[in-house]
């Protein structure tokens, strides 16, 4: 009778110990849940951080604390190659701060996550325009920014892509004896502000390189 007891009880320390962190805590302040999403950043735990962070979000919908909070975990999800998260993080910044001068940043991050997420030209060639679009709507609202720079290499950056892209597609449907395809991409190229310029395709993660 006492082994099955003690079974039981270790059982059920297990069972506690293997709770949620969701399930054990609730009802804390917000300083509480933004020292935890904090704490674990640190540990590169960006799973519990987002629990946490939905823990501040709803028990401290105006909480001060929401929107450092949102931009530490964009930008730690950046770090971590995660940018669907990171932009989530980053349009709900947007919606909730929509002030012009606070959301610069987070505006100029979306972009850079954007950029950064950029890996397969051939499969994400309406995403190179997304991210020019975005980089130049930004240009137009913050034409004075401290971030235009960075801003101004992405596009140099995205450009070189769309310029290689279009050179493998002229190449492509030389190969395959369809001139007419084959002239309209050499057009492309000759409009492009890398014309006559002899750029070398990219054979490494080159997107990469202005923010390493």
């Amino acid at each position: 009778m006492k082994i099955r007891y003690s079974l039981i009880l270790v059982l059920a320390i297990f069972i506690t110990g293997c709770s949620t962190k969701s399930e054990v805590e609730y009802n804390k302040s917000a300083i509480y849940w933004y020292k935890k999403i904090i704490k674990e950043v640190n540990s590169s735990d960006l799973d519990s951080a987002d629990e946490y962070f939905t823990s501040l979000s709803s028990e401290h919908i105006n909480s001060i604390f929401l929107k450092e909070a949102m931009l530490i975990l964009a930008q730690a999800h950046i770090a971590n190659e995660e940018y669907l998260l990171a932009k989530f993080y980053l349009d709900e910044y947007i919606k909730k701060f929509g002030d012009k001068e606070s959301i610069e940043f987070a505006k100029f991050l979306k972009i850079k996550a954007s950029f950064l997420a950029f890996k397969y030209p051939f499969r994400d060639q309406e995403f190179l325009y997304e991210t020019l679009e975005e980089a130049f709507n930004f240009k137009d609202t913050y034409p004075y920014s401290i971030y235009t720079p960075f801003v101004d290499t992405i596009v140099t950056k995205v450009n070189l892509a769309i310029n290689n892209l279009n050179k493998e597609i002229a190449m492509l449907y030389d190969r395959v004896d369809k001139p007419k395809a084959k002239e309209a991409y050499l057009e492309k190229l000759e409009n492009s502000p890398f014309q006559g310029l002899n750029t070398v395709k990219p054979e490494t993660a080159w997107y990469r390189q202005i923010f390493e």
